[in-house]
């Protein structure tokens, strides 16, 4: 890949969400509630994830922080609807939201996105620097573009677009890039994260999983 079609992938991949963003929407969305939300993390979320969204289990992730848009979207995929599977396939998850309205996961997920997340760190500092290197600048020669051009120098990502990946557990990022290069995960848009994953060796994915854990 020359550098010019490398160092313009992420512009690509955010001008291609963007387009589908700024589509017409069938109708306003409704305003979500944080404090029913609250209620709903309280007896439904609390166990795995906290009720502050700051999961202390690294296998879960951190929903505190998260844009609502993000979450409300994960949410749905994890529901079955109409007999079908659902396009994020997870039985837990899917028992979870399976009694939940639309409006309740509006409402959760408006409730996540308002706490303040309590950021990680990197602990391997064998492979800091690889992570980072990864993570700002990718791999030309692979064809790997940086995790920065589209989730932003901290992790921060950009809401309605890419979640905020900072300061999230090791554990839970590594297992979600392996199941996106597997295809078991597919609910990525344009297969942006299977084409991104499809490239990084099980190193490449520990190493920028650990660096991404310490950035806030």
């Amino acid at each position: 890949m020359k550098l010019k079609q490398f160092l313009l992938l992420p512009l690509f991949l955010l001008a291609a969400v963007t387009a589908q963003a700024n589509e017409p929407a069938a109708a306003a969305a409704p305003k979500a509630d944080p404090v029913k939300g609250q209620q709903i993390a309280g007896g439904v979320c609390i166990a795995c994830h906290n009720a502050d969204g700051n999961s202390s289990i690294s296998t879960n992730p951190k929903l505190a922080g998260q844009s609502a848009e993000y979450l409300y979207k994960q949410l749905k995929n994890f529901k079955s609807l109409d007999g079908k599977p659902a396009e994020r396939a997870n039985p837990g998850m899917g028992g979870m939201v399976a009694a939940l309205s639309d409006e309740d996961m509006r409402n959760v997920a408006a409730w996540f996105a308002s706490q303040a997340q309590k950021g990680g760190k990197a602990t391997n500092k064998d492979t800091v620097e690889f992570g980072q290197k990864l993570y700002r600048g990718g791999d030309q020669a692979k064809g790997l573009p940086a995790c920065a051009g589209c989730h932003g120098p901290a992790g921060g990502g950009i809401p309605a677009q890419y979640p905020r990946i900072g300061g999230q557990h090791a554990d839970y990022v590594e297992a979600q890039l392996k199941t996106f290069r597997s295809g078991e995960r597919a609910n990525d848009p344009n297969k942006m994260m299977r084409l991104v994953a499809a490239k990084m060796s099980d190193a490449e994915i520990k190493a920028v999983s650990d660096y991404i854990a310490g950035l806030h």
